[in-house]
């Protein structure tokens, strides 16, 4: 199978988001996508972008993606938060993940990161199993806070 692991460009986003509402309709939560195409363009490919990504192409086709940004500890300095690693249904189970997850190491480590952090639903066992063959540490005792406007 013949995969291109590549730094997304403005003309991906439509499919992105279309991979995004994908990811929401999987989580349970497709009502709770806000975001537009629009958003998009301006914060990941406007005058400051906020966010990077990285895409998995298969036969000329964006069949997956990694959306991250720079966050600061004052613990451990420049971390890199992943957002999102979404492989859309039809190409999961086919080495995409891995491939996407492999770049974001890349990324943080080209980018002098301390590490990457990123978040996993308790119930998405096989996300979690998926984690676990790289070395990762599973926090328990921390709390998602969130204050939405």
């Amino acid at each position: 199978m013949s995969v291109i692991i590549r730094k997304g460009v403005r003309e991906d986003v439509p499919v992105m988001f279309e991979l995004i509402k994908e990811l929401a309709l999987y989580e349970k939560a497709p009502d709770e996508v806000t975001n537009t195409v629009e958003q998009m363009y301006i914060d990941g490919f406007g005058e400051n972008p906020i966010f990077g990504s990285i895409v998995a192409e298969y036969e000329g086709e964006v069949v997956g993606m990694a959306l991250y940004y720079y966050r600061y500890s004052t613990w451990k300095g420049k971390r890199l938060y992943l957002e999102d690693l979404i492989v859309s249904e039809k190409m999961r189970g086919k080495g995409m993940g891995e491939k996407l997850l492999e770049a974001i190491i890349q990324q943080g480590k080209d980018d002098a990161c301390t590490g990457i952090m990123w978040q996993v639903l308790d119930w998405n066992e096989s996300a979690i199993n998926f984690y676990k063959k790289f070395g990762t540490r599973m926090d328990g005792e921390w709390i998602n806070v969130h204050l939405d406007f």
